[in-house]
């Protein structure tokens, strides 16, 4: 390896371990892991002469070493870690657009970090050239890259406005759109296009998609291994349409593009930062046929994403 890459290299593993996301990079290729670890260490040794370095400090043990012995899975969950959430970088009233910086917090050490899969990194740029129609065909239309292929009618890449401002994320298609090929076309996307319409927008001035391009059986939560082979292609998505705003829908949405465990509740509403745009989550459309009661909490939420991009309520 030539000096240019190792210096490269070294500088982003620098940076990753200051941000405590060390275990992001230990689970990346094994030959690798252990190189570019090695690497890394030995250069915040460099930088530090006064300090003597531990007996081990020469090998990088691997993930598998460092963290306890695992527990069964919950099946409905995607395994992100919760220290990786995002802080929100503005909290903005429904009357304003003042913003209020919050403090970040640090990383724990052993925190275990979702791997990202091949060709999706935190440093990852993008494709030059990259356009909605490109995506859609290397994703193809016999995709058996995961296992729901298996129950697929049709795939549903999105829909919209390419150039939206704002694109809504879901979970997975449901049968409905998994018969017609579009996202959120059964009840819970008619109550979508109803909030939608209500910011005074129509469904063709927005962009809608999902984590996933196929329906997960029986409609559950899209699993660890479907998300991280399905989402480069999301990641894709809106790194080409540059959204100024990024509404997640549900707990599963949020907790991949924020990388985290932790429960909607905990941020919902909240404003954060996602490579370029803002990025909030409310409810679930599907949640609130079951919970009718929340509605005034999601017509909160999107008062807020109407606040930045300027919009004024439908008048009825």
């Amino acid at each position: 390896m030539d000096s240019e890459n190792r210096d490269r290299i070294e500088t982003r593993l620098r940076y990753a371990n200051d941000l405590g996301l060390g275990p992001f990079y230990l689970n990346r290729s094994s030959t690798q892991t252990q190189s570019f670890g090695a690497a890394a260490q030995a250069s915040k040794v460099a930088q530090a002469p006064n300090v003597a370095p531990a007996p081990n400090a020469s090998t990088v043990s691997a993930p598998s070493e460092e963290r306890p012995e695992k527990t069964p899975e919950k099946r409905n969950a995607p395994s992100i870690s919760a220290s990786a959430l995002p802080v929100p970088v503005a909290a903005i009233s429904n009357r304003s657009a003042s913003v209020v910086s919050a403090p970040a917090k640090p990383a724990s050490a052993s925190t275990s970090f979702m791997p990202l899969p091949s060709g999706l990194s935190l440093f990852d740029e993008r494709i030059e050239g990259d356009s909605l129609g490109l995506i859609r065909e290397a994703i193809g239309d016999n995709c058996t890259r995961c296992k729901l292929h298996k129950g697929r009618t049709k795939l549903v890449f999105g829909v919209g406005n390419p150039k939206a401002e704002l694109v809504f994320v879901g979970e997975g298609p449901g049968r409905d759109e998994d018969l017609q090929g579009e996202p959120f076309v059964g009840r819970a996307g008619k109550l979508l296009t109803q909030m939608i319409e209500a910011m005074g927008l129509r469904r063709e001035d927005v962009y809608i998609c999902n984590v996933v391009k196929c329906r997960p059986p029986e409609n559950r939560l899209p699993e660890k291994d479907e998300i991280i082979t399905c989402s480069p292609f999301l990641m894709r998505q809106l790194a080409v349409i540059q959204p100024k705003v990024i509404c997640c829908l549900g707990s599963c949405s949020a907790q991949t593009l924020l990388q985290t465990t932790q429960g909607i509740s905990r941020f919902r509403g909240e404003w954060f930062d996602f490579r370029g745009s803002k990025l909030i989550a409310t409810y679930h459309p599907a949640y609130l046929l079951r919970n009718p009661n929340a509605k005034g909490e999601v017509w909160k939420d999107l008062q807020k994403v109407m606040a930045v991009l300027g919009l004024q309520p439908k008048r009825k």
